[in-house]
């Protein structure tokens, strides 16, 4: 019951992406764009998302279970530090030059978007040699 669930918090999720236009570069690059034809569209998905998304959080950090009995796993570290400022940094250059995220790249590529796939393998490459430099340090 509990993968038959995140496939459908998934589905529903992608499905949103589609909708509100997150997963064409596009109208992403057209609301990152401040000095050309700046397109705020995007702002009312996000500020719907973050009113959706604080008091969920708000509720999971409550409860050591889920609704499906599942043990809540939320991040534990709350500190700000380099390797965070750092990847945020390079989350935000990534989704400025090619306007995707990881989300909507991901449902780009199921729709078969060549422009999604690219960055998607491109991100999977990062993250793997994150991980692999990780293991070095």
């Amino acid at each position: 019951m509990t993968i038959l669930i995140a496939a459908l918090a998934g589905l529903v999720f992608g499905l949103g992406l589609l909708v509100s236009g997150m997963a064409d570069p596009q109208k992403v690059l057209a609301f990152l764009d401040l000095a050309g034809p700046w397109d705020p569209s995007l702002a009312l998905v996000m500020g719907g998302a973050i009113a959706l998304g604080l008091p969920g959080f708000a509720l999971a950090r409550r409860r050591s279970r889920s609704l499906l009995g599942e043990p809540m796993q939320l991040p534990a570290r709350q500190a700000v530090d380099a390797p965070l400022l750092i990847g945020s940094a390079l989350f935000g250059i990534g989704w400025g030059l090619a306007g995707y995220c990881p989300g909507p790249a991901l449902v780009g590529t199921a729709a078969g978007m060549g422009s999604a796939a690219i960055f998607s393998a491109a991100m999977l490459a990062g993250m793997l040699l994150f991980g692999l430099w990780s293991k070095r340090s």
